[in-house]
């Protein structure tokens, strides 16, 4: 008996790029969570300067943050994620990232 060599066939090797494609598009998310340190009015100021947000969203999302615990403020593609994060530690907010729900 003649063992052949495990090559993956054309349709696997298609599926395991097509998976890896999908896997890159999924949307990721930026969380800001409660801290004890910073005041509301700055994260608001914070969510309007860096994100752009008029003043009512800006404010409803720190509520969120304040009342819930955590609230996301932005989603995209994981490297733009990665860059708000970066931002608010620097803001000295406390942040994450996470895959977007779906």
């Amino acid at each position: 008996m003649v063992a052949l060599p495990a090559v993956p066939l054309i349709d696997e090797v298609v599926d395991v790029e097509r998976r890896e494609l999908h896997a890159s598009e999924v949307p990721w998310s930026t969380v800001v969570w409660n801290d004890p340190v910073n005041l509301m009015s700055y994260v608001a100021w914070v969510f309007r300067r860096h994100f752009g947000m008029d003043a009512p969203t800006a404010e409803q999302r720190m509520m969120q943050v304040h009342t819930e615990g955590r609230a996301i403020v932005a989603e995209g593609n994981r490297e733009a994620m990665e860059r708000h994060v970066e931002a608010m530690h620097e803001y000295g907010l406390w942040a994450t990232l996470e895959r977007a729900p779906r």
